[in-house]
């Protein structure tokens, strides 16, 4: 493929590091060898096609193609039953035509907030056969997050579980995933059923190609309103092909999606497993338990997780599969992946880790996998094909490896901007940028640093709390940690350090000072440690900042 304008200025070694062969040979080998593309009858052909032409290369359209390819497989698999391909597909159009009679539909978006369970899918399949923009709102926002969202997305109906329902705002229209006693009238809002919206469906027919919705996810909103980022269905699948050339699914092989499905990760997840034709297994809330049994009981191949869940699982004691037919695969994303929680897991669970890196708005940047996990711990992995990786230094040219700077990323899941209009992302020659700083070294494997924002100056010197924050979590007897910088009378900045021991660790507060200052410089040493009994984290595993006492 032709090199990008950035890289040039490169020649040799340093180049070979950034440019990454063919997208379209390695696309193609990619769908092929996964199974998605194989000979099938005319008959089947003809309502692939058809849900193609409809849809575009959206949820909507893979579920339709799905039950035109495998109409009796199992589509999903939750706590509460199953549902096949074509059930699915009947499901979603009566619900589509349920949502156009309340007036949902183009100009008029749709919110989600609910666990995992069939649900989310059929209101997502449902929006997109309706023409209707989605939004992904994360179950662990606060009443007045859930406000700002409602205002600034301007939600016309918000399909929510029933726990959810006091934190729904006034305005939209509310459709519960069940109700009890039946939809009602409560105050002056409308309270509908899901269910019965599903059942009754609607007059007319559905549009035979409708608008093309397009599906907003919400950035991580640890302070205020959450951020609305747009994500267009990609117009080939291309990205699907650039995720597959480094993370080797295969056709119809059950997956088990733990991550949040409003989460860009468990959403890609389950875009993939339809894109396959794969049985979704689903579990409404996570447990170490209820994963490994998930996995056991219907032989999930792959698992998409997020890093916090593997934590949880190493400290619940087990030490293998429940099952003989352990996952091929188990893929993580949403937050960052310690090089010793890597390493602990595939020594107990085998190798089958991968760690996407990635953002809400630029999808992915680069993919570890086992092999890279082993011999370069902490490593973020490789570009996979069809995606330029470009670490830029404080002249805006590419840097050599070893040589740290800005990331930098394009792929073929352009950001479609955020829904207010803000413009907090930094462009160069249409490369993203992801806000994080690191390198790559000689083989093209990226290393992060941590968040640009999040250097601080110390007594005149630029100290970033990455590389204490891992030398931390890496010590005997800790948990998890995180390192941030604090305002400091003497020095202007000094890195805070909380700390989570494991039971029995008997550590204190001067030994861990001692070790980073024997491995690191002075200036990196914590001015302050802190000991918790655990770190506040949202539905993703990311650390709520704001909420670690003793911030100062």
């Amino acid at each position: 493929m032709a090199a990008h304008p950035l890289l040039q200025n490169l020649s040799g070694t340093a180049r070979a590091a950034y440019e990454l062969g063919s997208g379209t040979a390695r696309a193609a080998v990619a769908l092929t060898r996964s199974g998605v593309v194989r000979p099938l009858g005319p008959g089947r052909l003809y309502g692939m096609g058809r849900a193609l032409v409809r849809y575009g290369h959206s949820i909507a359209a893979a579920y339709s193609v799905g039950a035109a390819r495998h109409p009796y497989r199992l589509a999903v698999v939750d706590d509460d039953g199953v549902t096949t391909y074509a059930e699915l597909d009947e499901r979603t159009d009566r619900l589509a035509l349920a949502l156009l009679d309340s007036g949902a539909g183009p100009g008029a978006p749709v919110g989600i907030l609910c666990r995992n369970s069939v649900a989310p899918i059929e209101v997502m399949i449902a929006a997109g056969k309706a023409g209707a923009d989605v939004v992904l709102i994360n179950t662990g926002l606060s009443a007045e997050q859930l406000r700002g969202v409602g205002s600034q997305q301007q939600l016309h109906t918000v399909v929510a579980d029933p726990e959810f329902r006091e934190l729904v705002p006034e305005g939209p229209r509310l459709v519960l995933t069940s109700t009890p006693d039946g939809p009602r009238p409560v105050a002056d809002r409308v309270l509908d059923d899901l269910e019965v919206m599903t059942g009754r469906g609607g007059p007319g027919e559905l549009p035979f190609r409708p608008p093309h919705s397009k599906q907003i996810v919400l950035t991580s909103g640890t302070t205020g309103t959450p951020k609305g980022a747009k994500r267009p269905h990609p117009s080939t699948l291309a990205p699907a092909a650039s995720i597959l050339s480094a993370i080797p699914l295969r056709a119809a092989e059950p997956i088990h999606i733990a991550a949040p499905l409003f989460h860009t990760w468990g959403n890609a997840g389950l875009l993939l497993a339809a894109l396959h034709g794969a049985t979704v297994v689903l579990r409404r809330k996570f447990t170490p338990d209820g994963l490994l049994d998930a996995v056991a009981e219907r032989r999930c191949t792959t698992v998409f997780a997020v890093p916090v869940m593997l934590q949880r699982i190493l400290e619940s004691g087990a030490d293998d599969w429940r099952t003989d037919d352990a996952p091929r695969i188990v893929a993580v994303s949403g937050s960052a992946l310690p090089a010793g929680q890597a390493r602990a897991f595939m020594d107990r669970f085998g190798d089958c880790l991968y760690n996407l890196y990635g953002s809400t708005e630029v999808s992915w940047v680069s993919i570890a996998g086992p092999e890279d996990l082993r011999d370069a711990p902490g490593t973020a992995g490789r570009a996979p094909a069809g995606t330029t990786l470009v670490i830029l230094d404080e002249n805006d040219e590419p840097a050599a490896p070893g040589v740290e700077g800005r990331v930098f990323v394009g792929n073929d899941l352009p950001f479609d901007g955020y829904t207010g209009g803000e413009t907090d992302l930094e462009e160069r020659d249409g490369l993203l940028g992801t806000g994080d700083v690191g390198h790559l070294d000689d083989q093209g494997r990226l290393f992060l640093t941590g968040r640009a924002d999040d250097m601080i100056v110390s007594g005149g010197e630029n100290v970033h709390p990455g590389p204490v924050e891992e030398l931390v979590s890496g010590l005997t007897g800790v948990r998890e940690a995180c390192v941030l910088g604090v305002a400091d009378d003497d020095y202007g900045q000094r890195l805070a350090a909380w700390v989570v021991l494991e039971p029995g660790a008997d550590l204190t507060a001067d030994t861990i000072r001692d070790r980073v200052r024997s491995d690191l410089a002075k200036f990196a040493v914590p001015r302050d440690v802190h000991f918790v009994d655990e770190l506040p984290r949202n539905q993703t595993g990311k650390v709520l900042r704001a909420a670690l006492p003793g911030r100062t």
